[in-house]
């Protein structure tokens, strides 16, 4: 067993490294502060005359500089690309002007030929009310059994108007576009071919998308219609590019009953029905 007085000595050698290395540090402390008193309590100039060189960071002149809050900032605004002006092809309106001279419902329908006529150019009798036609219909119905051969559904969405109906969507699409666009791909009551019941607007079943629609025409089944209805009797009564002549935009969807023989005349002709009866 360790008596007190070893135990002491040990205690007092472990002491002893502390006491030598604090003594070691205030010395050099004391010394550092003495050198920087030397010169002038500045730091840099101290340790430069010691010969240690120091890095002194150059200003980055590349970087922008802060503006102060009285500084005026000009905002550079994109360069817009100038666009090229397209002059757009100014639209025919000479179609819509066909019901001048013609503005009074005759009393009796007129015939061209033994062909019943509805245009801007001959008025119906407001009174005039045939009905659908049963020979039209009989037509459509055997073109739309031959078409089903083909896989094409077709279906007559409209065919027989009424003076009166005619007149309400006639008001109906003016409200909507203005009578001057209105007269371009309707017709005013008593002008119909609708009222004739010789005349079916044509399209596609599951495929509604389309009726009335220009974009019919570039369908299969337009395709197919347009290609074979005169077999049946019908023609595409408003071709495209012939609003001048019929008095109205390009429909591929109406189809106007005329009798096979006429309707191939003029399907082989590549022409209207006014070009053909020279009305």
């Amino acid at each position: 067993m360790q008596s007190r007085q070893s135990l002491y000595k040990k205690k007092k050698q472990k002491k002893w490294p502390y006491i030598v290395s604090g003594s070691v540090v205030g010395v050099i402390i004391g010394a550092v502060i003495l050198w920087v008193g030397l010169n002038g309590w500045d730091i840099d100039k101290s340790i430069a005359a010691l010969g240690i060189q120091t890095e002194t960071k150059a200003p980055n002149t590349d970087a922008p500089e802060k503006p102060s809050k009285d500084t005026v900032v000009e905002e550079t605004k994109p360069v817009k690309e100038e666009t090229p002006v397209v002059e757009q092809p100014e639209i025919d309106m000479s179609g819509a002007k066909g019901y001048e001279g013609n503005e009074v419902l005759p009393e009796e329908p007129t015939y061209v030929q033994e062909v019943l006529i509805a245009s801007k150019k001959y008025p119906l009798p407001s009174t005039y009310a045939p009905g659908e036609s049963k020979e039209a219909r009989e037509a459509f119905e055997n073109m739309a059994a031959e078409a089903r051969l083909s896989d094409f559904e077709l279906v007559a969405f409209s065919t027989y108007r009424s003076f009166d109906y005619q007149r309400q969507l006639y008001e109906k699409y003016v409200n909507n576009d203005g009578q001057e666009a209105a007269d371009r791909y309707s017709a005013r009551p008593g002008y119909s071919e609708h009222q004739t019941g010789l005349s079916f607007d044509i399209g596609e079943k599951l495929f509604e998308q389309h009726f009335a629609r220009e974009s019919f025409g570039e369908t299969e089944a337009g395709k197919w219609i347009a290609a074979n209805a005169h077999k049946y009797g019908f023609i595409m009564r408003f071709p495209k590019d012939k609003e001048k002549i019929t008095g109205y935009i390009y429909e591929p969807w109406h189809f106007r009953y005329v009798g096979v023989d006429l309707a191939t005349k003029i399907f082989e002709a590549e022409t209207t029905l006014e070009e053909y009866l020279n009305i």
